[in-house]
């Protein structure tokens, strides 16, 4: 990395100190969607960023050399989501089970193991653009966050879409729910405001399931909405939030339900995490 990073992270943490300008007003313009949001929450993201880029180690492969200003987009985009979740150190802690994020310069090709129900296994490769592990690294490719910017109109955001499952594995598991707070849009318990959550959730991805299927099989409209966000509940989790953070315009008419489930969530701190 080159010397603004590395010198920030030799001293001791400032509140005086902050992202130079040359790094961060480039930033937001390669990435409009960060400053579409309110004009006050940008030093906020500002401040998160840089306590991100404190606290996590990127690592480029393949010969991929991070610089400042790749460690900024990425650590930016990652600190989207978890803006409004409290003041810095308490939004910071939805990412405290890693430290390590992995930058490959273009897709990856993974290899795979699964058994059918016979208790077959069948290797096949999948390619990824980004994966997030379970209390483990984030791995990224570094094209498909250089695109952000322009795949924003299709509401594709890879970075955005990885720190969301490692929202939702917060509490353990990837099943499309993260850690809700008690009082959620007025419920009583926790677990009530699962239920409710979850009853939304299911219904909207079903309703995207059927359009899927219609769109790829019936030479139907085909989705605004990435269609990998079929494949199971926590993908769709992931894939909706790429959208609802990079192009809530469009969002707001293809997902009305989504978008106020969302607002409720993404804009209340949460106590006692």
């Amino acid at each position: 990395m080159r010397r603004w990073l590395r010198a920030v992270l030799g001293r001791p943490t400032s509140d005086l100190d902050t992202i130079p300008d040359e790094l961060w007003q480039p930033n937001l313009v390669q990435y409009p969607f960060l400053s579409e949001h309110a004009a006050a929450d940008l030093p906020q993201l500002r401040q998160l960023t840089r306590a991100f880029l404190r606290q996590k180690e990127f690592h480029g492969v393949d010969g991929l050399v991070i610089t400042d200003a790749m460690a900024v987009a990425i650590a930016s985009q990652a600190c989207l989501p978890i803006l409004r979740l409290g003041n810095v150190a308490h939004a910071l802690r939805w990412y405290d089970d890693f430290v390590g994020i992995v930058v490959h310069p273009d897709e990856v090709l993974a290899h795979r193991s699964e058994v059918d129900d016979n208790g077959v296994v069948h290797d096949y490769e999948e390619r990824l653009t980004g994966e997030a592990m379970a209390s483990g690294p984030v791995t990224l490719s570094w094209h498909d966050v250089w695109q952000s910017g322009s795949s924003a109109v299709q509401g594709y955001n890879v970075v955005i879409h990885e720190f969301i499952h490692k929202i939702d594995m917060r509490d353990g598991v990837a099943d499309g729910c993260p850690p809700l707070p008690t009082r959620f849009m007025g419920a009583d318990t926790v677990r009530s405001a699962r239920q409710r959550w979850q009853t939304q959730m299911e219904s909207e991805f079903a309703r995207f399931g059927e359009q899927v299927v219609m769109a790829q099989r019936f030479s139907g409209t085909p989705t605004w909405l990435d269609p990998y966000g079929a494949e199971s509940i926590d993908e769709f989790f992931a894939v909706s939030c790429e959208a609802y953070f990079t192009n809530r315009l469009v969002f707001s008419r293809e997902f009305p339900g989504l978008l106020t489930l969302y607002d409720a969530f993404f804009n209340a701190p949460i106590p006692g995490d």
